[in-house]
């Protein structure tokens, strides 16, 4: 008969959610424009949310732990530790634990590299709490491991605008709203459905940089993510896990502001999208099924839902690709000397004190702090080598990789294995190498180019590799 199957995944599955909220005071400069230091406040909690996933009838030597959690960026060495504290506390293997970050930017930099600055001091306690709540979240999603289906589908959401905006009146392009640049609207749901018909949890996985609130907010918060999450859960009384898809030039419509009120719209936006997306879903081991007309004042067309099979198919590995650096990369050197020359501008700035050009300066030195921090922590050698994490679990596919990829990057992939649902999860398991744009991008003095430690075409590469192993994992492969 004439049917609409739904993509749907048959696992175990667990869930905990935790808050991680840094203290009031902890260092929380995330701009280069900001002139304060410490976080003077709460707007949201933060949160972490762990979901761990393991194959039907099988033991837990094939399970994946996901952590998502409410941060900008964590350092690999943090990531590395909080991976291999898990795997004290559950005996997961530590390369099984994913950490994704949401990568809001009014979260603070949590980097005991910046322990020295006014509220450093926080960084190092606070980083110690984190691995312990999430390893306690890890040990608690393990305790209530239950047999799941993941219902997927999708919505579609304009929040996110293109960010590369071309000011014609200054000669050069700027980080902000682009009317007339495409915008990926995609957004993915899941539904993670117990034995008895409960919502154990949700996905929301969309992309668009959580930076509505920029340098005038000093405050502590998941961005808009926060009240997409209390508009989805307090709808489904589950727990939602957001991951953030390749939005490298994407971001909200409205942003870089300091007025909390419009995080929380943003994210509502987002939240009633997820919604919509999750009441067309239907129940989980179900298809839509064509029953057959009825007379009635004209003939009508009649369907059903009817009994589906579920997928139990369960494969993850993780591919290496060689991505080349550019042939012009910034040497340690130069940025030490930038970062001089830019301390001695803001120290006569200071000395006539002329704000403006205090704050321009300081942003021109974090600017260089933070290249050197990129720099320092490259591998060595003439390419960076990308860790793609790949899974198929039933009908969907997962694609969990470090960095920040253009939207090309998602919408590629999703094309070429549709009809599959492809969740792409960025900033997981580490930030480098920083931005990946499409070739296309790059020599026009775009933000994500200049700061891009890789050659163009770097981006296309990695599209192909991962395409490849998907449409194996696929094919059983």
């Amino acid at each position: 008969m004439p049917h609409v199957d739904t993509a749907q995944s048959r696992v175990r599955a667990g869930v905990a959610r935790g808050d991680i909220t840094p203290p009031i005071g902890i260092y929380h400069r995330m701009w280069g424009a900001a002139l304060h230091d410490r976080a003077t406040g709460v707007h949201r909690p933060l949160t972490a949310t762990a979901l761990w996933l393991q194959p039907i009838g099988t033991t837990s030597g094939q399970a994946h732990l996901i952590i998502a959690l409410d941060h900008c960026l964590l350092d690999r060495a943090e990531i590395e530790n909080l991976c291999q504290s898990v795997e004290a506390a559950t005996g997961m293997a530590a390369a099984h634990v994913h950490v994704a970050v949401s990568h809001t930017h009014a979260a603070g930099w949590m980097s005991r590299s910046r322990s020295h600055l006014p509220g450093g001091d926080l960084i190092g306690p606070y980083l110690d709490f984190l691995v312990e709540e999430v390893s306690l979240l890890a040990v608690e999603a393990k305790e209530h491991l239950a047999p799941a289906t993941i219902v997927h589908g999708v919505g579609r959401c304009s929040l996110a605008a293109h960010r590369d905006f071309l000011d014609e009146a200054a000669g050069r392009f700027v980080c902000g709203f682009n009317p007339s640049g495409p915008a990926d609207d995609t957004l993915l749901v899941g539904r993670v459905t117990g034995e008895n018909g409960a919502t154990l949890a949700t996905l929301v996985n969309y992309a668009c940089h959580p930076t509505t609130l920029a340098w005038d907010n000093t405050a502590i918060s998941p961005d808009w993510i926060g009240a997409m999450r209390e508009v989805v859960e307090g709808a489904t009384r589950a727990p939602c896990l957001f991951l953030q898809g390749a939005s490298g030039d994407l971001g909200p419509r409205e942003g870089f502001v300091g007025d909390h009120a419009i995080a929380d719209r943003n994210g509502r936006q987002v939240g009633y999208a997820a919604l919509a997306a999750l009441e067309a879903l239907p129940q989980a081991g179900a298809r839509f099924e064509y029953a057959g007309p009825v007379v009635s004042g004209t003939l009508i067309g009649t369907w059903k839902h009817v009994p589906q099979e579920t997928d139990d198919a369960w494969r993850w590995e993780t591919i290496t690709v060689d991505l080349p650096y550019r042939d012009d990369l910034p040497t340690v050197e130069h940025t030490l000397a930038q970062r001089e020359r830019w301390q001695g501008e803001e120290e006569r700035a200071r000395a006539g004190g002329d704000e403006a050009r205090i704050r321009d300066c300081r942003a021109e030195v974090e600017q260089m702090t933070r290249q050197l921090r990129r720099l320092e922590s490259l591998p060595s050698g003439k390419s960076f080598p990308l860790e793609a994490t790949l899974g198929r679990l039933g009908d969907a596919l997962w694609v969990l990789v470090p960095g920040e990829m253009y939207q090309v990057f998602q919408t590629a992939l999703r094309r070429q294995l549709a009809p599959r649902p492809v969740i792409v999860s960025t900033l997981t398991d580490g930030w480098q190498p920083g931005y990946l744009p499409d070739a296309a991008s790059y020599g026009k003095g775009i933000y994500q180019d200049a700061i891009s430690p890789l050659a163009p075409g770097s981006l296309e590469t990695l599209v192909q590799k991962v395409t490849e192993r998907l449409i194996g994992l696929s094919r059983g492969e």
